[in-house]
């Protein structure tokens, strides 16, 4: 195309919440370049969603997102039952990541008491949680995660700990994203 460019549809970042000093306390440890990685996985991925209600399902978003902290190296993931994703800088002090892209929304009052438990033991220095903003989750399949649940669980449970929301969107619209088959899609 002459004289235009060609504009790959990645995630948007929508908004941003710091709380309890959280910006202060990544720059004061050398974790901001940690935690703009982290930021980065979401540009890493093309999202075109269906817009129409529960359309979309969310297996997909989650592994790309995976996948983004894989390529950028030296990030930790834990399977079950910690923090989603770990790194270490080069000072020793760590981020940690919870990722909350699909299961459910009560998901995430779990997701913040991993990080309240690992801040509080000083295994993790800094928390960040990644959910996709209002407006996508209401493409997403029924009761994902969203930044109003994040923000209500983080000033119910963890205000007074330096975590960091993420939330995204998509950038465009396209076929419906592949929902995983349960149980109860299945024929009997």
């Amino acid at each position: 195309m002459a004289g235009g460019s060609c504009r790959v549809a990645v995630p948007l970042i929508s908004e941003v919440r710091d709380y309890n000093g959280f910006a202060n306390k990544a720059t004061r440890l050398g974790l901001m370049a940690l935690a703009e990685e982290a930021q980065a996985t979401l540009s890493s991925f093309e999202l075109l969603v269906e817009e129409r209600k529960y359309a979309n399902g969310t297996r997909g978003i989650r592994q790309s997102i995976d996948r983004g902290f894989v390529a950028m190296g030296g990030w930790t993931k834990v399977t079950v039952g910690d923090i989603d994703w770990t790194k270490q800088s080069s000072q020793g002090a760590t981020v940690g990541v919870e990722v909350q892209v699909s299961g459910r929304s009560d998901m995430l009052a779990v997701d913040i008491m991993h990080l309240k438990e690992r801040l509080e033991s000083g295994t993790i220095d800094i928390g960040i949680i990644i959910v996709p903003d209002n407006t996508l989750s209401r493409f997403l399949t029924d009761r994902t995660p969203n930044l109003a649940t994040a923000v209500k669980h983080v000033e119910h449970r963890a205000k007074d700990l330096p975590i960091r929301i993420i939330a995204f969107r998509h950038d465009g619209t396209g076929a419906a994203l592949t929902k995983m088959r349960t149980n109860l899609g299945r024929s009997q």
